[in-house]
């Protein structure tokens, strides 16, 4: 897989189209995943980010593009980055975690890609973001256009993905909980849904349709 990748006066990684690359299409569809990849040489060298990936690169939160190359922010991470790229040089699969162990933290599966010719090319790493959220709101908001809820009931089931009960969702609204049951009671019918778990469940394993973030620049 032959790539080049561009930087762009936003700091946006672009990937090229060369004889045998990944192609402008795949590279499309992508950026439609909820989820970052990258794909980087085993010396950590960037050569393609998907739009989520982007994103998180342009935060500088934990991960960070300096020179066209990996890094990581903090000390303890990059030695992390080190090891996992260590083990896809032996062909070995490794889950990672960057970060602080709570939510601000970010876990990712790093995965050894071979080279498709007969060559004897090292191979790639691919790096899999884990998604930010069970419920994405573009999701959410096709789920609810595909079973027409009303807004009010779209709100609710995104605060149920969230993990809140009906008296905590209430306090959030500042509305009676007899009222959150009855969005609830509203939602399973018109989901048929057996229950709150059902729903939450479906809703969890939605196809990974990433929100917009084409608007975000990266600085």
């Amino acid at each position: 897989m032959d790539s080049i990748v561009d930087e762009s006066a936003t700091g946006s990684i672009v990937l090229g189209d060369t004889k045998g690359g990944l192609g402008f299409g795949l590279a499309q569809l992508m950026d439609e995943l909820a989820y970052g990849v990258l794909v980087t040489s085993l010396e950590g060298q960037l050569l393609h980010a998907n739009q989520a990936a982007r994103h998180e690169l342009g935060r500088r939160r934990l991960l960070a593009s300096r020179d066209n190359l990996l890094h990581a922010c903090a000390p303890d991470d990059a030695k992390i980055l080190q090891e996992a790229l260590a083990k896809v040089g032996e062909g070995k699969r490794s889950l990672i975690t960057l970060g602080p162990k709570s939510a601000a933290s970010l876990t990712l599966a790093v995965i050894p890609l071979k080279a498709e010719t007969a060559a004897h090319l090292p191979p790639r790493a691919a790096w899999v973001f884990a998604r930010a959220s069970v419920c994405e709101s573009l999701m959410l908001c096709f789920f609810a256009r595909s079973h027409a809820l009303t807004t009010t009931e779209e709100h609710v089931l995104g605060i149920l993905c969230q993990g809140y009960s009906a008296p905590e969702i209430a306090a959030q609204m500042k509305v009676a909980v007899s009222t959150v049951r009855s969005h609830v009671r509203s939602l399973c019918a018109k989901t048929r849904s057996s229950g709150v778990r059902e729903l939450v469940n479906r809703v969890a394993v939605l196809p990974p349709v990433a929100p917009t973030l084409r608007h975000e620049l990266m600085h």
